[in-house]
């Protein structure tokens, strides 16, 4: 694929969504922080439910700390792996109150650092919650990039490369929302919804539903 047709794919998402958003409920850094870290192997829709009880209760790692594992729990039980993602989110609470202040930081090292934290997580809140130009590489951005022919890579590391090597810098700070709600919706897994498709005659799939 060539720049040309690149840069007409994000004009076209600009233009039918200009400002897009994580479908993550969260009014502030930490909150986005515990919501990303919830939703690994769980949908946004799940995490709002569980959030949206406990976030008016607790929502600060003081306050989430001081519910502690078993107390955080009663609120994340129906989300996927709880068990380990409240173990997790409590450590990162303490390293957040005892080394920074209980802000999230903007570094990606100190992201990475906390328990449950990784790349794409990281990459998550430094583009949602900060501005960075970076690239969370789910399994819908994945797709949609290897199979446009934005950017192909045989794994995450060499897709995220990709796009931040080849996305024009004018689209880079939101270009992780339009992907990620591009294959959400319609450039689905199984059966892809090409004709409903802003920029399906840009796009490299060649068994196309049209």
């Amino acid at each position: 694929m060539n720049k040309i047709k690149r840069h007409e794919i994000f004009s076209r998402w600009r233009e039918a969504n200009p400002h897009p958003e994580t479908e993550l409920n969260y009014s502030s850094p930490f909150e986005l922080l515990v919501a990303v870290t919830l939703s690994a192997q769980s949908t946004d829709k799940g995490v709002n439910k569980a959030t949206d009880k406990l976030f008016p209760i607790a929502n600060t790692p003081e306050t989430i700390y001081a519910l502690g594992v078993e107390g955080l729990k009663t609120y994340i039980k129906t989300i996927g792996l709880y068990n380990n993602k409240a173990k997790n989110i409590i450590a990162a609470c303490k390293i957040l109150i005892e080394q920074h202040n209980s802000q999230v930081p903007e570094e990606r090292s100190a992201l990475e650092a906390l328990p449950g934290v990784g790349r794409k997580t990281a990459n998550v809140v430094l583009n949602t919650a900060f501005g960075h130009p970076t690239m969370a590489v789910d399994t819908h951005i994945f797709r949609v990039a290897n199979r446009t022919g934005i950017a192909k890579g045989k794994n995450v590391l060499e897709v995220e490369k990709g796009l931040l090597r080849h996305i024009p810098k004018e689209f880079m700070v939101d270009a992780h929302h339009w992907l990620i709600l591009h294959g959400r919706y319609i450039c689905v897994a199984r059966k892809p919804k090409c004709a409903a498709c802003l920029i399906s005659d840009l796009c490299d799939f060649k068994e196309k539903n049209l």
